[in-house]
């Protein structure tokens, strides 16, 4: 039996939302709902992507900004901006996610005809992260694969890229062969 969300099955529904003026879809059946934006609590230590975590009902639901995780400035927030939440396979278990978008657009029903194989080139998406583009009119939109865009391993991926930024630069290896020290700092004060 075909998977509905799999680029070979039959017709497939997908979401579709603005990041940054292009257009993405996630498979409908992993959108769970979709709230309007709300102050995020910031979690120290997590990837630039991850913003922190909301409240929902009183479960806490980690958001990320996948603009920033492809790369781009963080986007100002307006009064379409909103979360898409969504299930996500991560690590082996079914995680609820929050993604921030500019705004959403509206739900696509996509034939196996109106989806392309990803583009080689000309995304700021890996190619992993993609199921494909589908085809509406003349438009394109990036069909997103959650479950690879949001694992654990791309996580702490992130977490690591991150880390190595923020880590203090050695010791001049002069300095820690001859054991001489570092000159002081002269302060003002």
């Amino acid at each position: 039996m075909n998977n509905p969300n799999e680029p070979g099955g039959a017709r497939s529904s997908y979401l579709s939302f603005m990041l940054a003026d292009e257009q993405y879809a996630v498979g409908l059946l992993q959108v769970r709902e979709i709230i309007e934006y709300r102050p995020v609590t910031r979690v120290p230590g997590m990837p630039a992507a991850v913003q922190g975590v909301i409240n929902l009902r009183g479960s806490v639901v980690p958001v990320v900004d996948l603009a920033v995780k492809f790369g781009l400035p963080p986007r100002p927030i307006t009064r379409w901006s909103c979360f898409v939440i969504v299930e996500a396979t991560f690590d082996g278990q079914q995680t609820v996610l929050g993604l921030l978008a500019d705004t959403v657009r509206e739900v696509l029903e996509l034939g196996p005809g109106d989806i392309e194989p990803p583009p080689a080139f000309g995304t700021r998406v890996r190619l992993e992260f993609l199921r494909g583009m589908g085809r509406q009119e003349d438009a394109f939109i990036l069909l997103l694969d959650l479950d690879r865009l949001l694992s654990l391993d791309e996580l702490l991926r992130l977490t690591s890229a991150a880390d190595e930024v923020t880590a203090p630069m050695p010791a001049p290896a002069s300095a820690q062969s001859s054991g001489a020290a570092l000159p002081e700092a002269q302060g003002n004060g």
